[in-house]
């Protein structure tokens, strides 16, 4: 009789599992106690975890998820256990492409916005595991650089959901191998947990009395406003959100030496302190540049070297991860950029944090080797930002606001994308107008969403709200222009009045440089084209246009192949 009734309870949980919201709770704190054991690879976590149910319905069922290297040891509510049915969960938001995954059941329904609290023990190995990525068939050798991130002896470096599950979370299963569905899934946590309370005491329970490894992690406080480093030379060290904004936790351990200079901090392993001084020379020289466009940096940024080098790098705020032995200077200058612009300005706003250090990069780029290298350099992320926004063309005409760049978290719009507009906003504006502008922001005064908007028209006395409305305040997609006409008429001085027609087939406007091609030379102007609309600019040719291009790349477009028109009418 006893052994029908567990198989009922085990039954009973196996249903609602295959019937379970996995996206109903909303995790609102996490309280954690990480012990970590690098010799054994080792990580052992206690805590207590507040969920709220944010479906529009009681819940009783919910899973909790952790990496699938991780095991469940106990699960309890006001003090007791719960009932509770541990699974493999397939998804790719785990470096293993599994998830240990537990289906709660408690004993009494949580109604819609009510909160359950959870007290959780969890424990196992996080070693380095590229499972996920060469069951897509990526070679071996590139996925171990991507999914670097291991407990070890010699260095410890773990990323949070999206690499390793440390901490648990509940989302529906998502797979590599089906377009963005990994990167939608991970979007949507983030923006789910954003206002979540998140404190983590990690220790290493191998160090002893007065060792010198270097124990770091991520933090933010509501007074900073941006993300921050926690670092010490210590046992422990605690890693705390208020709130987790879009930041993914993350702890690093190893036996670091540092190079340190006035606006950076280098730590590297035994052997690389010659690759270390490079970024650190490199902080040095784009720090002027900085300056210029941001003020001073308010702290320094930190630099922590990764033992594989070939790993592919990963920034947090002001924080980079990267193997310092595979960097140029010039690639160290570029990167320091953008590290040195998270210590120089803050803002509780993605879009415009990350937007203006992905910008600067680019505008360094562009000092130093030429604009043309500018161009070249956001290129890079256009095909990422035209992907994203094909995954979400049937959402965005449900709801354009929804991956607006004020509420997205998509790592596509709120750093790539974003760095568009910040480029496109200063070829509009200028470099004075942009600079003064940045300079007038208080990241505590931006408690509207047309803060920023407002600072920029009163320093340009220019009206901007249309190019708000299809770059920031809604997701309208992205234009794409195409040159329909090139018509060139002789003047009676013997030059030509050339009119160049541009249409554009997409659902976003804007400001685009127009150039004309004639023997001897070239000419650009600006021309503003609307969302699904015609507009034509005049241009005095010394000789008869060779032709038109429309876009030097400054702003993104869904099509570059139909940009050229070569033959005038």
């Amino acid at each position: 009789m006893k052994l029908l009734r567990v198989f009922a309870v085990v039954c009973g949980l196996a249903l609602s599992a295959a019937a379970l919201d996995r996206e109903a709770f909303t995790f609102t704190q996490y309280d954690l106690d990480a012990r970590v054991e690098p010799t054994q690879q080792r990580l052992a976590v206690r805590g207590r975890l507040t969920l709220r149910n944010d479906s529009k319905l009681p819940q009783k069922n919910f899973p909790l998820q952790i990496s699938g290297s991780l095991n469940w040891l106990a699960i309890q509510a006001d003090g007791k256990p719960v009932q509770y049915l541990t699974q493999d969960y397939t998804s790719d938001i785990d470096h293993t492409g599994t998830l240990s995954e537990a289906i709660v059941t408690l004993s009494r329904e949580v109604p819609p916005g009510g909160t359950v609290a959870l007290d959780v023990r969890y424990e196992g190995v996080v070693p380095q595991d590229a499972t996920r990525l060469t069951r897509i068939n990526v070679p071996q050798e590139v996925a171990k650089h991507s999914d670097w991130d291991l407990i070890s002896k010699k260095s410890t470096a773990v990323r949070g959901v999206g690499y390793v599950t440390w901490y648990p979370v509940a989302l529906a299963a998502a797979s590599l191998s089906d377009g963005n569905a990994v990167f939608d899934a991970l979007a949507r946590w983030k923006a789910r947990e954003e206002s979540a309370e998140f404190t983590a005491t990690i220790t290493n329970l191998e160090a002893e009395g007065g060792d010198a490894s270097l124990f770091l992690c991520n933090g933010r406080t509501q007074a900073a406003q941006t993300e921050q480093v926690i670092r010490a030379s210590a046992a422990s060290v605690e890693c705390r959100f208020s709130p987790l904004g879009t930041a993914v936790p993350l702890f690093v351990l190893g036996e670091y030496k540092e190079v340190a200079r006035a606006s950076s901090s280098v730590s590297y392993l035994p052997g690389h302190e010659n690759a270390a001084q490079v970024y650190a020379a490199a902080a040095e020289k784009t720090l002027p540049f900085v300056t210029e466009w941001l003020g001073a940096p308010a702290a320094t940024t930190v630099v922590v070297d990764l033992a594989d080098a070939q790993a592919a790098p990963y920034e947090s705020g002001r924080l980079l991860l990267t193997p310092v032995t595979n960097a140029t200077p010039a690639l160290a200058e570029v990167a320091m950029v953008h590290q040195l612009a998270h210590a120089a300005f803050s803002s509780p706003r993605p879009w415009i944090a990350e937007g203006t250090a992905h910008f600067l990069q680019a505008a360094y780029r562009a000092r130093r080797d030429g604009h043309q290298a500018g161009l070249e350099f956001m290129e890079m992320h256009r095909l990422g930002i035209v992907e994203a926004e094909k995954s979400l063309e049937t959402s965005r005409k449900q709801d354009p606001t929804s991956d607006s760049l004020l509420s997205s978290a998509r790592e596509e719009f709120y750093r790539s994308k974003a760095m568009y507009v910040w480029w496109m906003l200063n070829d509009m504006l200028g470099d004075a107008v942009i600079k003064k502008a940045l300079a007038a922001y208080r990241a505590e005064q931006d408690n509207n969403p047309a803060y920023l908007q407002h600072l920029l028209e009163a320093q340009s006395k220019r009206d901007l709200q249309t190019f708000f409305e299809d770059w920031v305040y809604n997701d309208r997609g992205l234009p794409d222009f195409r040159v329909e006409s090139v018509f060139p008429r002789q003047t009676l001085r013997g030059g030509y009045l050339v009119t160049v027609t541009v249409e554009n087939l997409g659902d976003a406007g804007a400001e685009v440089p127009v150039t004309i091609g004639f023997e001897g030379g070239e000419l650009t102007h600006r021309l503003e084209v609307k969302a699904k609309s015609k507009n034509s600019i005049r241009f005095d040719a010394a000789s008869f246009p060779t032709g038109a291009l429309v876009n030097d790349g400054s702003v993104p477009e869904s099509n570059l192949g139909n940009n050229v028109l070569r033959d005038a009418q």
